[in-house]
């Protein structure tokens, strides 16, 4: 029996597209799942940042989930269940489960800086849902670091299997392999992807995708296949969107390189940190280069 790892691969970290006010425009959502899967991309992580799953109803949340899974089949829908506690978290991974999905993505608690005790405790509830478990370490924006340790231990003690890795410490990497080896590795952070990809990462939940998906595939490949001299071309052209990534305004600055290049970004909700003009200016020269050069 095959050992079934749907996060691997390019998994992308869906924006959400949103109608003029504010309503989420669910047919444009679909569409863009088969886009992105008809692209090259093994799936996609709804109710993420990018999916601003935060300021979503309960309804609403559900329903993106459903239709992602709807739209690409529940093998290729890895959604965040991200919330204030473990009771909620168990829930939305319940609620995973029943659309069809087959993992999902987790946080730790993120409403106060949670010490280790705590952050054991809420992914062993979450895997009661029965769903496997992928760790995102996201520290810059949660206060709260999975250092490679803690993530062997939370390995060990069955509670995940993987970590969306989003330190921007491209050590860790090799940290994390020598004392959980059997724990994977997914690229968090856009502009560190040759990196850790090098370092042997076996997926990439990635945000450019969206509006690039054929060119990010096709560096994530050559990326882990050991292709450099790809690799580094098209790093090259598109790090300065990669590197993004690591900004407040990085919704704003996706959907505004997906609305450049044909696909609907939309609003955001509620009204994001918008884009100094410099930063939007950025944004359309380094996306209109990237379609100049054919990655679009």
């Amino acid at each position: 029996m095959t050992d079934h790892r749907p996060w691997r691969g390019v998994l992308v970290a869906t924006a959400l597209p949103l109608n003029d006010d504010l309503s989420v425009n669910y047919d444009q959502y679909a569409a863009h799942c088969a886009w992105l899967v008809g692209n090259g991309c093994d799936g996609v992580v709804p109710n993420g940042s990018l999916g601003e799953y935060q300021v979503l109803t309960p309804e609403e949340r559900a329903r993106v989930v459903e239709t992602a899974v709807a739209a690409i089949g529940g093998q290729r829908v890895m959604p965040g269940v991200a919330a204030y506690g473990s009771a909620e978290s168990r829930r939305w991974a319940e609620q995973a489960g029943e659309a069809g999905c087959e993992a999902v993505m987790l946080l730790p608690p993120n409403a106060y800086r949670a010490d280790e005790r705590s952050v054991v405790a809420h992914y062993a509830e979450v895997a009661k849902a029965g769903l496997p478990v992928v760790a995102y370490n996201n520290p810059i924006d949660t206060k709260v670091d999975l250092v490679p340790e803690l993530l062997a231990r939370l390995h060990g003690e069955g509670h995940i299997r993987g970590v969306k890795e989003f330190s921007g410490d491209v050590r860790r990497a090799y940290r994390i392999a020598e004392l959980a080896p059997e724990l994977d590795l997914l690229i968090g952070a856009d502009d560190v992807l040759l990196e850790l990809a090098v370092a042997g990462a076996k997926g990439w939940v990635a945000g450019y995708p969206n509006a690039l998906p054929q060119a990010s595939v096709e560096l994530y490949h050559a990326a882990v296949d050991g292709d450099l001299d790809t690799a580094r071309a098209l790093y090259r052209q598109l790090h300065p969107l990669l590197r993004w990534d690591s900004r407040v305004e990085f919704v704003q600055a996706i959907k505004l390189s997906m609305d450049l290049v044909g696909r609907h970004g939309g609003p955001c909700r509620p009204p994001r940190v918008p884009l100094l003009p410099e930063q939007e200016a950025a944004v359309r020269a380094a996306t209109e280069k990237a379609v100049a050069a054919g990655l679009a």
